[in-house]
């Protein structure tokens, strides 16, 4: 009951401050959540350095006590992408297929393995002794965008239609890829067994067009049990099921749960949505599961924040946080803008594109779960007892939190200038 009676406050502690913001502050809720969570981990820290008062060794205790990478993975991540699903208008996703799939696959690819050479050189310029595979690791995890931190702070911003398409439909389906070169590299890194062609191969078309395959067949299942009932409530319970049971089941299958989510997201907000829902339960859609992305982003996002107190900073943990902000930028650009330029051969697009994709591209929690994922004890500075894990973690959290914070809330101008490029688009 610990854990769960940590997160009731936790979550109580969110919404005071997505309260107190919507009174003074008046910033993007999450953000204002992120920020304050954030300087209340420092000030902890402070004063115990300080030696004020002993709270930092409770709440580092009390955050500690939540399984963060389960909490997100196997816990509110389902509703989460389902929610996002959800509002994903099917028409825009067929117009921008092909411009997803290569900012999905092909970006992220050329991210992952940028990041990885150019921190290992980085590295050994400064005397930090870290192998490449680790480095490539490092770039697997933090090179796909977070489709949690892209829906709850880009999505809300009215970006042009096309521009909207592209960074939302990249973040929600670059989990199942990202996923691959993920457990690609952390086998390698740590498994008794180095991987083949062949099992990367077989690993992706059962992880990720299992799961698109899967939440086709979930999705289409309770579009029937939806349409089969005029129950206002019964309508909304059966949504529910979605991302509890058919997530969970999607980790029996061993298939992508995350890919799952997202396509019978889709399929239930345009397909059910106009065919299936009567008129009433229709708005209600709506606002039921915006209530509940609300409410467990706050959650998330809060514990992003005082995620701090779980580090233990030491000399080389600032440096590469210093370096890794700029480096995964620029890997972020370079993918972008090479993309682009095999699009402009075949379209034109918002002179801000590239810009706004580059800036809005945004990581947050999943970055951070799977960064928790990686086993402690490797070794790279034993006299200051810091290993691996400890140096992927303080750089995905600078990352996270300089993109939470920093570009979060400095895109809005961007996407302001694109809707002044872009008037005819946005009247369509």
């Amino acid at each position: 009951m610990e854990a769960y009676n940590t997160l009731c406050f936790l979550a109580a502690g969110a919404v005071l401050i997505a309260f107190i913001n919507s009174k003074i502050g008046k910033m993007q809720t999450t953000i204002a959540i992120t920020a304050g969570a954030m300087l209340l981990s420092l000030g902890i820290i402070i004063a115990g350095q300080m030696g004020w008062f002993k709270l930092s060794h409770v709440a580092t205790e009390t955050i500690a006590s939540i399984d963060f990478e389960n909490f997100l993975l196997k816990g509110i991540l389902g509703f989460l992408l389902f929610a996002g699903g959800l509002g994903i208008h099917i028409d825009h996703l067929k117009d921008q297929k092909w411009e997803i799939t290569g900012l999905a696959l092909g970006a992220t690819i050329f991210s992952t393995f940028f990041i990885g050479f150019v921190l290992y050189f980085l590295c050994s310029l400064i005397g930090i002794n870290l192998d490449l595979i680790y480095c490539l690791l490092f770039g697997a995890l933090i090179s796909p965008t977070d489709p949690i931190a892209v829906l709850a702070i880009v999505k809300k911003l009215n970006a042009p239609k096309r521009i909207s398409t592209q960074i939302e439909g990249e973040s929600l389906f670059n989990d199942g890829f990202g996923l691959v070169i993920f457990v690609t590299m952390f086998t390698v890194a740590f498994g008794s067994e180095a991987p083949t062609v062949g099992s990367v191969t077989s690993l992706f078309l059962h992880e990720a067009v299992g799961g698109i395959l899967y939440g086709f067949v979930l999705g289409l299942l309770f579009h029937f049990l939806i349409s089969s009932t005029d129950d206002h409530s019964m309508e909304l319970l059966l949504t529910l099921t979605i991302p509890t049971a058919g997530y969970v089941f999607a980790e029996v299958l061993e298939v992508s749960g995350p890919l799952a989510m997202v396509v019978s997201g889709i399929m239930i907000g345009n397909w059910t949505r106009q065919k299936g829902f009567s008129k009433e339960s229709h708005q209600n859609l709506d606002h039921f599961w915006e209530l509940i992305d609300e409410f467990l982003n706050g959650v998330l996002f809060l514990l992003i924040g005082m995620s701090m107190l779980l580090f233990e900073f030491h000399k080389e943990d600032w440096v590469l946080m210093v370096l890794a902000v700029p480096l995964v930028l620029t890997a972020r650009f370079l993918s972008v803008r090479g993309t682009y330029i095999g699009f402009n051969r075949f379209r034109k697009y918002n002179p801000m594109s590239v810009k706004i994709l580059t800036w809005g591209g945004l990581r947050g929690g999943l970055a951070l779960a799977m960064a928790l994922s990686i086993p402690t004890g490797i070794m790279v500075i034993p006299e200051k007892n810091i290993d691996v894990k400890e140096l992927i973690m303080v750089m995905t959290y600078s990352v996270v939190m300089f993109s939470i914070l920093i570009q979060g809330m400095t895109i809005t101008p961007m996407i302001e200038k694109a809707k002044t490029l872009e008037p005819e688009e946005e009247e369509k």
